[in-house]
Protein backbone atom coordinates (compact mmCIF):
# COMPACT_ATOMS: atom_id res chain seq x y z
CA UNK A 1 0.00 0.00 0.00
CA UNK A 2 1.13 3.28 -0.87
CA UNK A 3 -0.23 6.53 1.11
CA UNK A 4 0.15 9.92 -1.08
CA UNK A 5 -1.27 12.79 -1.89
CA UNK A 6 -4.11 12.89 -4.18
CA UNK A 7 -4.22 14.27 -7.69
CA UNK A 8 -6.51 15.24 -10.29
CA UNK A 9 -6.32 11.61 -11.63
CA UNK A 10 -8.03 10.00 -8.25
CA UNK A 11 -11.24 12.09 -8.73
CA UNK A 12 -12.82 9.12 -9.89
CA UNK A 13 -11.63 6.82 -7.65
CA UNK A 14 -12.98 9.31 -5.10
CA UNK A 15 -16.50 9.16 -6.45
CA UNK A 16 -16.23 5.33 -6.18
CA UNK A 17 -15.65 5.18 -2.43
CA UNK A 18 -18.24 7.60 -1.72
CA UNK A 19 -20.86 5.28 -3.78
CA UNK A 20 -20.20 2.89 -1.41
CA UNK A 21 -21.07 4.53 1.62
CA UNK A 22 -24.22 7.07 0.52
CA UNK A 23 -26.22 4.36 1.87
CA UNK A 24 -24.66 6.29 5.70
CA UNK A 25 -23.81 9.69 4.04
CA UNK A 26 -26.48 10.46 1.81
CA UNK A 27 -25.96 11.25 -1.60
CA UNK A 28 -22.35 12.27 -2.96
CA UNK A 29 -21.66 10.44 -6.41
CA UNK A 30 -23.98 13.37 -8.21
CA UNK A 31 -23.65 15.97 -5.80
CA UNK A 32 -21.51 18.60 -7.19
CA UNK A 33 -20.96 20.42 -3.90
CA UNK A 34 -19.07 17.11 -2.54
CA UNK A 35 -17.09 17.27 -6.65
CA UNK A 36 -16.10 20.87 -5.99
CA UNK A 37 -14.92 20.17 -2.43
CA UNK A 38 -12.94 16.92 -3.51
CA UNK A 39 -11.27 19.42 -6.14
CA UNK A 40 -10.77 22.37 -3.75
CA UNK A 41 -8.88 19.83 -1.53
CA UNK A 42 -6.61 18.24 -4.45
CA UNK A 43 -5.82 21.69 -5.56
CA UNK A 44 -4.94 22.73 -1.87
CA UNK A 45 -2.35 19.11 -1.27
CA UNK A 46 -5.09 18.40 1.89
CA UNK A 47 -6.81 15.06 -0.07
CA UNK A 48 -4.73 11.73 0.63
CA UNK A 49 -5.19 8.64 -0.66
CA UNK A 50 -4.23 5.04 -0.45
CA UNK A 51 -3.41 3.11 -3.36
CA UNK A 52 -2.35 -0.29 -4.31
CA UNK A 53 -1.25 -2.04 -7.69
CA UNK A 54 -5.07 -1.91 -8.89
CA UNK A 55 -7.31 0.69 -10.72
CA UNK A 56 -9.27 1.41 -7.39
CA UNK A 57 -8.07 3.37 -4.06
CA UNK A 58 -8.36 1.86 -1.36
CA UNK A 59 -9.52 4.96 1.15
CA UNK A 60 -9.36 8.98 0.67
CA UNK A 61 -9.33 11.59 3.05
CA UNK A 62 -10.09 15.08 3.33
CA UNK A 63 -8.40 17.27 5.74
CA UNK A 64 -8.20 20.82 6.91
CA UNK A 65 -4.85 21.77 7.78
CA UNK A 66 -5.74 25.13 9.80
CA UNK A 67 -4.34 25.51 12.92
CA UNK A 68 -4.73 25.21 16.19
CA UNK A 69 -7.91 23.26 15.39
CA UNK A 70 -8.10 20.71 12.34
CA UNK A 71 -10.91 18.79 10.64
CA UNK A 72 -10.94 15.56 9.07
CA UNK A 73 -14.03 16.30 6.26
CA UNK A 74 -14.03 12.94 4.62
CA UNK A 75 -12.54 9.39 5.59
CA UNK A 76 -13.61 6.60 3.72
CA UNK A 77 -11.72 3.02 2.97
CA UNK A 78 -13.44 0.35 0.46
CA UNK A 79 -15.33 -1.98 1.85
CA UNK A 80 -12.98 -4.80 0.47
CA UNK A 81 -10.29 -2.76 2.74
CA UNK A 82 -11.11 -1.83 5.87
CA UNK A 83 -10.04 -3.84 8.64
CA UNK A 84 -6.49 -3.97 6.99
CA UNK A 85 -5.14 -0.54 8.69
CA UNK A 86 -5.80 1.50 5.44
CA UNK A 87 -7.64 4.43 7.70
CA UNK A 88 -4.99 3.85 10.37
CA UNK A 89 -2.33 4.92 7.40
CA UNK A 90 -4.23 7.24 5.69
CA UNK A 91 -4.29 9.32 9.42
CA UNK A 92 -1.15 9.32 10.11
CA UNK A 93 -0.02 10.58 7.02
CA UNK A 94 -1.95 13.75 7.89
CA UNK A 95 -1.11 14.33 11.66
CA UNK A 96 2.25 14.05 9.74
CA UNK A 97 1.76 16.15 7.04
CA UNK A 98 0.07 18.60 8.59
CA UNK A 99 -0.92 18.72 12.21
CA UNK A 100 1.57 20.65 14.80
CA UNK A 101 0.33 20.99 18.38
CA UNK A 102 -0.75 22.56 20.73
CA UNK A 103 -4.34 21.83 18.99
CA UNK A 104 -7.25 19.46 18.55
CA UNK A 105 -8.25 17.44 15.91
CA UNK A 106 -11.94 16.86 15.09
CA UNK A 107 -14.33 14.79 13.17
CA UNK A 108 -17.74 14.55 12.95
CA UNK A 109 -18.59 10.87 12.72
CA UNK A 110 -21.76 8.65 13.39
CA UNK A 111 -23.70 9.15 16.93
CA UNK A 112 -24.22 5.68 18.72
CA UNK A 113 -27.47 5.20 17.58
CA UNK A 114 -26.56 5.53 13.69
CA UNK A 115 -27.10 1.64 12.23
CA UNK A 116 -24.08 3.06 10.14
CA UNK A 117 -21.43 3.08 13.60
CA UNK A 118 -21.38 -0.50 14.29
CA UNK A 119 -21.35 -1.63 10.84
CA UNK A 120 -18.53 0.82 9.70
CA UNK A 121 -16.53 0.59 12.55
CA UNK A 122 -16.05 4.57 12.40
CA UNK A 123 -16.65 5.14 16.10
CA UNK A 124 -14.14 2.45 17.51
CA UNK A 125 -11.82 3.27 14.84
CA UNK A 126 -11.54 6.41 16.10
CA UNK A 127 -11.52 5.74 19.93
CA UNK A 128 -8.24 3.41 19.08
CA UNK A 129 -6.48 6.08 17.83
CA UNK A 130 -7.24 8.17 21.10
CA UNK A 131 -10.10 10.70 19.74
CA UNK A 132 -12.82 11.03 22.70
CA UNK A 133 -16.76 11.42 21.66
CA UNK A 134 -17.67 15.29 22.49
CA UNK A 135 -20.71 16.95 21.71
CA UNK A 136 -23.78 15.93 19.48
CA UNK A 137 -24.41 17.92 16.42
CA UNK A 138 -27.23 18.20 14.01
CA UNK A 139 -28.35 14.83 11.85
CA UNK A 140 -26.61 14.17 8.53
CA UNK A 141 -28.31 14.80 5.15
CA UNK A 142 -29.46 10.98 5.99
CA UNK A 143 -30.95 12.15 9.16
CA UNK A 144 -28.99 9.94 11.05
CA UNK A 145 -27.27 10.88 14.56
CA UNK A 146 -23.59 12.60 14.36
CA UNK A 147 -21.60 13.40 16.89
CA UNK A 148 -17.91 15.25 17.41
CA UNK A 149 -14.90 13.11 18.30
CA UNK A 150 -12.08 14.65 19.55
CA UNK A 151 -8.05 14.41 19.84
CA UNK A 152 -6.04 16.85 21.74
CA UNK A 153 -2.49 17.26 20.25
CA UNK A 154 0.27 18.89 22.46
Amino acid sequence: MIVRLAGEQDFHGFLGLAAQVECWFGPMVEDLGFHDAVRKHVRRSTAIVAVSSGPDLLGGLLFAAKAPTYHVHWLVVSAQSRGKGVGRALMAEAMRRYVRGPGAVEVVTFGADHPGASVSGARVFYERLGFAPAEAVDPGPEGGSRQVFRLAVT
